[in-house]
């Protein structure tokens, strides 16, 4: 058999390394495989931008940071999570369940669904303030669903289609509210107006705090294993920038100036480069 060109073999030692990073190889973990059964057909919206590696990436750094501002949100992560600890496990897992339920069997996706809501019915506890909370409130489960879907699809229009038609992007919150619905999550949006609304009635429910900050910090300075020593730093200045300005007040982050240019650069390259590598796959 002949050796792939030098071409060929840095495309296949780029794939084997990014899915290192979202696989736990060690352990045996394989990548999710793509069926043809899933709870979404091929090429529609939901599969195209949950199947961009770098915009997924800005956009799950984006909408963590959006997250953590919901007191209820960040109290289960602080009580009921090894975050500070495994943050790369933790995001492996999130990003594990995200492939799962976009591109795995359908049966597949409603098992890793129904695995969180036995998940979620463990956890709760008391705030700060002495009220109570628990990770299968829909509202909480609301905000945590429309700052993923906004962010994802956020990054996706800046680093790949800016063109996309409202219509796909009204069909990608429709697709997701899919997934939205059997976790629990009301209100869920499902077209563009919707989510902008909704959005800003959940707003209301957001605070700042010093703990939010921290988990803003580490989820901005870590390094993921496999992954570049720059590669973090490029993706939480995009996703920084993404971030509405009463966010980044609210986290004490500031919206990179100049110095982004080069970042989302160099962000907008990588991108191209994967989605050339992992469309030959």
């Amino acid at each position: 058999m002949a050796s792939p060109s030098p071409s060929e073999y840095l495309r296949l030692k780029l794939v084997e390394k990014v899915r290192g990073v979202f696989n736990d190889v060690e352990g045996g973990e394989q990548p999710v495989p793509v069926s043809d059964e899933a709870l979404f057909e091929k090429n529609t919206p939901i599969r195209m931008v949950h199947a961009d590696i770098v915009a997924m990436m800005v956009g799950g750094i984006r909408g963590l940071l959006l997250q953590m501002l919901h007191p209820h949100a960040l109290q289960g992560v602080l009580d009921h999570s090894n975050f500070r600890s495994d943050m790369h496990g933790r995001l492996r897992r999130t990003a594990r369940f995200i492939a799962v339920t976009s591109f795995g069997h359908r049966d597949d996706a409603m098992q890793a669904i129904e695995r969180v809501n036995r998940i979620h019915a463990a956890v709760g506890g008391t705030l700060p303030d002495g009220s109570n909370y628990s990770a299968t409130d829909p509202r909480t489960l609301a905000w945590v669903h429309v700052a993923e879907a906004t962010s994802f699809l956020a990054a996706y229009l800046r680093h790949v289609r800016p063109d996309m038609p409202g219509s796909e992007q009204d069909e990608y919150y429709r697709q997701f509210a899919v997934i939205a619905n059997a976790l629990g999550a009301d209100p869920v949006p499902t077209d563009r107006r919707e989510a902008e609304a909704i959005f800003r009635e959940l707003r209301g429910d957001l605070a700042t705090s010093p703990q939010a900050r921290e988990i803003a910090d580490l989820v901005l300075s870590q390094r993921p294993q496999g992954a570049p020593p720059a590669l973090q730093a490029m993706l939480g200045a995009e996703a920084v920038a993404l971030l509405p300005p009463f966010a980044r007040s609210m986290l004490g982050l500031e919206r990179p100036g100049l110095a982004s240019i080069p970042a989302r650069a160099a962000t907008w390259g990588m991108g191209k480069t994967l989605r050339w590598a992992f469309r030959q796959n």
